[in-house]
Formats: C-alpha cells, sequence, structure tokens
C-alpha cells in the first residue's frame, strides 16, 4: 500500500505516551509488512525531526451504533528522535501537534540501534531485531563487558545458547588483523558440564584435572569446612586456629620480622597433617599432677574434632583440595592455570564443577572467585605504582560467568552459602574497579543474591514463566521498558528483552544461533524410551561411583 494512503493521527501526546488513532489498520502498514506488538513508528513534525517509538499494545473503538464502523488505537512508548541523519534518547524536540505518522522505514530503524557506539570499533553484535532479522543490533562492546551483566531465562528459553554466542564473539573480536589470540579472559563456571563442547580450545578443568591448594582457603573457608560450624565450639576453633598459624610459620621461609605478622589469613602453606597431629596431642594430652599425671584441659574434648578432620583428609572425592597435588601446586601455578596462562595460552577457562561434591562446591567456587578478584586488586596496586597517572588500571581484565548463579549465590543466609556469596557479593560490589566483572546465568533470577542481582548494568531477560521470577526481574530493572516487560512469559526460544548500559534503548531481540553449541541437558525421554530394552552395566558404575 502506498505510504499517501496511511490514514493515521496522532491524538494524545503524554510524557511516555503516544496515542495513535487509525482508521484501517491494513493500509496502516509498508509494503507487506503488519504491524504488531513491538513495531516501531515514526511520528514527524513540521520541522523534519522524526520522534521514533515502540507500539506496547492496542485496542479497538466502535464508532457509533454501527458495529462495521471502528477505529484502533495504538499505544507507542516514545524511544527518541532521529534529527540531522542521526539518533538521540528523548523526545522533547517535537513539535505539538505532530504532523505525521507511519510505520518506521527500515532506514531509520538501523539508524537507532547504529548510534549504540560512539565509533564502529566499540559495537558488539550478537544479536538482531525480533521483528526483522535482518537489523543486527549493536551494543557499546566497552559498556557490556565493564558492567555487570544478567541473562536470565527458564529452561528451554535459550539461555546457555546465549552465554555461549556472547563469549564466542568476544574471545574472536579483533581490532587488527594480528594472528593468535586476543586478549580475552574468560572463566566459566559450569556447573551442568554443558559449556565443553561450545569451547573445544578451552582450557578445561574438571574434577580430574583440578587442583586447588586448601592452604590458600581463607579462615572462615577453612572453618567452614574442617570445623562443625552447628557445634558452635570454641575449643575446636581456638586449637584450630593456633595450629594452622603455627604451621604456617615453620614452613615459612622469611625473616623473623615477617614470620612474626603471620596470621590466620596469610595466604601461606600449611600441612594439613601437621594440624591433624597437633589436635590429636592436645585430644590425649596428660599433665602432670600432684601425685600422677592428669588428663589435660583439652583432654577428650575434641574427639569428634579428630573424627572430622580424619575424615576429611581421608575423603578421596576431596583429593582436589586435599590431596598430595593440592598440598604441592604453587600459588603461581594455580593463578596460571584459571586465568589461561597454561603451556598453551587459553581465552576460555572452563571449571567444571559436576564432579566436586555438594558439601565442598561452595568453598570450592569462593576460593576460586577471591583468588580472581584479588589478583586484579593486586594487579591494580603493581601497576599504579609504576605509573600513577595511568587511567587503564587493569589491561588483562576478567570476565567471570556463574552459570546458574543462584545454586551458589543464592538469596538466603543459611551458613553453607556464606563464603561463595560473600566471595561473590565482593565481586559485585568492587571487581569493576580491578576489571573484574560477572555475568550471572540463572533461570531462578528471584533466589539469587539481591546483593549480587541488583549490581547488573546489562540485562537478557528471556522467556520467564515462574511469576516470582516475572515480578523479581520486573522489580530490579528500570522502567524505561515500559508495557514490553510484559513480554517475558510469551517471548520465543532465543528470543530476548535487551536493556542496559550498553544498549542504545531498550529492544526485543534474538539471539544468533552458535556455531559450536553447549551441550544439552534435556534428555529426550519418550525418543530413548521407545527403543529397545538397553543393557546397564551396574559394576562399572559402582566402580566409578566408589573410586
Amino acid at each position: 500500500m502506498e505510504e499517501d494512503k496511511i490514514i493515521a493521527e496522532v491524538i494524545s501526546v503524554l510524557p511516555n505516551k503516544i496515542k495513535i488513532s487509525v482508521d484501517d489498520i491494513n493500509d496502516f502498514k509498508i509494503a507487506e509488512e503488519k504491524l504488531k506488538i513491538g513495531s516501531y513508528i515514526e511520528v514527524s513534525d513540521n520541522d523534519n525531526c522524526k520522534l521514533m517509538a515502540i507500539i506496547e499494545n492496542f485496542s479497538i473503538e466502535i464508532k457509533g451504533n454501527e458495529s462495521s464502523e471502528r477505529r484502533y488505537i495504538l499505544e507507542a512508548s516514545p524511544l527518541g528522535i532521529i534529527s540531522n541523519g542521526s539518533f538521540e534518547r528523548g523526545g522533547d524536540n517535537i513539535s505539538i501537534p505532530p504532523k505525521d505518522v507511519k510505520p518506521a522505514k527500515r532506514e531509520d530503524i538501523i539508524k537507532i540501534f547504529s548510534s549504540s557506539a560512539k565509533s564502529e570499533d566499540k559495537k558488539f553484535v550478537f544479536s538482531t531485531l525480533s521483528s526483522d532479522h535482518s537489523i543486527p543490533i549493536p551494543v557499546d562492546g566497552n559498556k557490556f563487558f565493564n558492567r555487570h551483566i544478567a541473562i536470565v531465562g527458564s529452561t528451554g528459553s535459550g539461555k546457555s545458547n546465549s552465554v555461549a554466542k556472547i563469549l564466542q564473539n568476544a574471545i574472536s573480536s579483533k581490532n587488527s588483523n594480528y594472528y593468535g589470540l586476543n586478549n580475552s579472559h574468560i572463566i566459566i563456571f559450569d556447573i551442568h558440564s554443558e559449556y565443553k563442547s561450545a569451547f573445544s580450545n578451552a582450557n578445561y578443568i574438571d574434577i580430574d584435572n583440578l587442583v586447588l591448594p586448601y592452604w590458600l582457603l581463607n579462615s572462615e573457608e577453612l572453618q567452614e569446612l574442617f570445623i562443625d560450624t552447628e557445634a558452635n565450639d570454641h575449643n575446636q576453633r581456638n586449637v584450630f586456629k593456633e595450629s594452622v598459624v603455627n604451621s604456617k610459620k615453620r614452613h615459612f621461609q622469611g625473616n623473623e620480622e615477617q614470620k612474626n605478622k603471620i596470621h590466620f589469613d596469610s595466604p601461606l602453606f600449611f600441612d594439613i597433617d601437621e594440624i591433624l597431629k597437633d589436635v590429636k596431642e592436645k585430644n590425649e594430652e596428660m599433665v602432670p599432677g600432684k601425685t600422677a599425671a592428669k588428663a589435660g584441659p583439652l583432654n577428650g574434648k575434641l574427639t569428634n574434632f579428630v573424627s572430622r578432620l580424619e575424615n576429611k583428609i581421608n575423603d578421596r572425592r576431596l583429593d582436589f583440595l586435599l590431596g598430595d597435588k593440592a598440598k604441592n601446586i604453587t600459588f603461581e601455578d594455580t593463578l596460571k592455570n584459571l586465568i589461561g596462562y597454561k603451556k598453551e595460552n587459553c581465552n576460555v577457562t572452563i571449571i567444571d564443577l559436576s564432579g566436586v561434591p555438594f558439601d565442598v562446591l561452595n568453598i570450592t567456587v569462593s576460593l576460586i572467585s577471591r583468588i580472581l578478584f584479588e589478583y586484579g586488586y593486586y594487579y591494580k596496586k603493581i601497576r599504579f605504582s609504576q605509573n600513577p597517572s595511568e587511567i587503564i588500571n587493569n589491561d588483562i581484565p576478567l570476565l567471570l560467568v556463574y552459570e546458574e548463579a543462584h545454586k551458589y549465590a543464592p538469596n538466603s543466609d543459611l551458613s553453607k552459602y556464606k563464603a561463595s556469596k560473600q566471595s561473590i557479593e565482593r565481586i559485585a560490589k568492587e571487581g569493576r574497579k580491578y576489571g573484574i566483572t560477572l555475568l550471572l546465568a540463572s533461570q531462578r533470577p528471584s533466589e539469587i543474591s539481591e546483593t549480587i542481582f541488583s549490581q547488573c548494568n546489562n540485562f537478557i531477560a528471556m522467556r520467564l514463566t515462574n511469576p516470582n521470577d516475572q515480578n523479581y526481574v520486573k522489580r530490579l530493572l528500570p522502567d524505561t521498558f515500559g508495557e514490553l516487560i510484559n513480554k517475558m512469559p510469551s517471548l520465543k526460544v532465543g528470543e530476548a528483552l535487551l536493556i542496559g548500559d550498553a544498549a542504545i534503548i531498550p529492544s526485543i531481540v534474538q539471539i544468533d544461533e552458535c556455531e559450536e553449541k553447549p551441550s544439552s541437558n534435556d534428555i529426550p525421554y519418550f525418543d530413548l524410551w521407545k527403543e529397545e530394552w538397553k543393557n546397564l552395566d551396574i559394576e562399572k558404575i559402582i566402580t566409578e561411583w566408589t573410586k
């Protein structure tokens, strides 16, 4: 239909809403493009200025008593102005009353999104406009990665594909034609073993090759691991603390002055077997009496503690943390392993947590997160001491990706989550200063620590079916999304609401498909059940279970 046949007029202009009356909705289109919720329109004035708006809802009004006579009322949310060929947020420049209203042309829609970054080299693309897949939606790459990111969506919404696509595009981005790896450093906490297939060249760490030194655990993590916190036994705490500090001093190679400054939280080696030996001696200690030896002050009072220490040290599932390799690995090798500086450098380190025993998952995540945060802190400190006037204080920034973040940073005060929650909350609040940012991915955003989630500045909200999760996300997102936020339950697979500091305007986008896909956790039950009966090697499973 020709544009001059479009019959529509603006009937109301509010600060955050425009109402448009259309006589024939079938004529209100360009070419064969029909309007729908989320379509773009342009409102013009006499000064050659276009207000761009997005349709949020529509209604039908019946004229008089004749049901055949009706008009359509569209409500649209203003986005910004196109003036002199460029787009600017805000809608205060349009003259009242507006002269004309029509569906937005493709070239004008492209102008909106082309202004997302000040220069071409800052644009980062991983999605297209949902209503027109030929229009790419760039974000400002700096504003996207140096703010915290949240990707939320129910199972099957395309969340894992979105995470993988963003990271794949990041590690392939270059500012020139140099050969080899770019300078991206990404650490994925992969709780369901999904991402190995999406990053075939990654530094892959699972329970079989994960080595973390227990002696780098801080005081809270050590006590959570070795002490029964529910018992609230001060004897256990005091003996443990004293023994750890003494062991650190025995193995310290520095001078006497430095040795005297060693404390419980000093990141120095101590021998866990020495701790067990000390605790056993205290539990069996005899002291001189008037006529014969008598039981020491702690004799028999540490029996449960001795048993707990022995069980932890002898638990083969905890070899990655308490075994001989964990004793002997250096601080330097631990950090190199985590941020990809091995024999073959890697942009992505995948830490597969699926094999880590659940009772130490929290401590494992806490230790790794804290090491990476403190890397940023001390690297900044060194660079500042070398050049106090330097603006960029970390030229090797890290992105930490927490898949299913609600499992180890929950909105809960339970002591078993305390360590990992504190470590991640610290990164959320302070990490950006030291070049450490977060990407939180979760199907249950309402269960994530609000302290962490509220620090995110860029959101990719995919289909969410749980009302609690929907309301939680709505409450934390800015109001600028208007009624579009209510589309979350009906988004298609791969569709998302993209909003944040990095996006020029809130948009409904389609996330691009990955080249290498993450492994799906969806098991095709019915297809498998219809197949012929399969034999199962129970003995092999038991051997793996108990080795």
